[in-house]
């Protein structure tokens, strides 16, 4: 369970020029989820989307390959996927698209106390700045053992991390990704950047 606010919107605006396929995950409404703020910035761009789907809990991969398999034709005619959910349900959707740019539509917040065990094959830091539109889907905090932000560290060895070997280095799995897509590009244009730890202090109030 996690809480989900929407992302910058003029950022998220720019990205309904690409005709998007949108995928909105309802599974965490019972602890917060951004439903009014998503509701209205679809009815205002509505003529600029190409499908949306709802379903709950993305992040549950084989229930969400049924519906990217249902919607596989709307999907290849968009020029993008925006993913309303926590970061875990834009991995996954990141995961079944991977030759289609996947966004995030939301940025993640910290949520105190035990929040339960997931045996999902992504995680989410709850970092309140969600990197995946920078990084092809793939969670540059959670892929990498380092949590590196701005590319890999060089301690690599054919493609395996130098802190766990039988881990694929996150930073070239970003490459592969960001290739297929065509996107390698933003590794080079993108501005550096720098987590701002106080968006996942305990009890922040922003």
């Amino acid at each position: 369970m996690l809480i989900t606010k929407l992302k910058d919107k003029e950022e998220i605006i720019s990205f309904f020029d690409l005709q998007p396929f949108i995928f909105r995950c309802s599974g965490c409404e019972e602890v917060y989820s951004a439903e009014e703020d998503i509701d209205k910035l679809i009815e205002d761009n509505k003529d600029r989307i190409s499908g949306i789907v709802r379903l709950d809990y993305l992040c549950r991969e084989e229930f969400s390959k049924v519906y990217v398999e249902k919607y596989s034709s709307e999907i290849e005619r968009a020029g993008c996927v925006i993913v309303f959910s926590c970061g875990v349900g834009v991995q996954v959707i990141a995961k079944l698209c991977e030759r289609k740019r996947v966004l995030a539509g939301c940025d993640t917040c910290y949520l105190n106390g035990f929040q339960g065990l997931s045996t999902q094959n992504f995680d989410c830091q709850q970092c309140g700045e969600c990197y995946l539109n920078y990084t092809g889907g793939i969670c540059p905090l959670t892929a990498c053992s380092k949590g590196l932000l701005n590319g890999p560290c060089g301690g690599a060895k054919n493609g395996k991390c130098e802190v766990s070997p039988e881990m694929d280095c996150g930073w070239e799995l970003i490459y592969k990704r960001l290739k297929k897509i065509g996107k390698e590009e933003m590794l080079k244009k993108n501005k550096v950047l720098v987590r701002d730890y106080r968006r996942t202090i305990p009890g922040n109030p922003e």
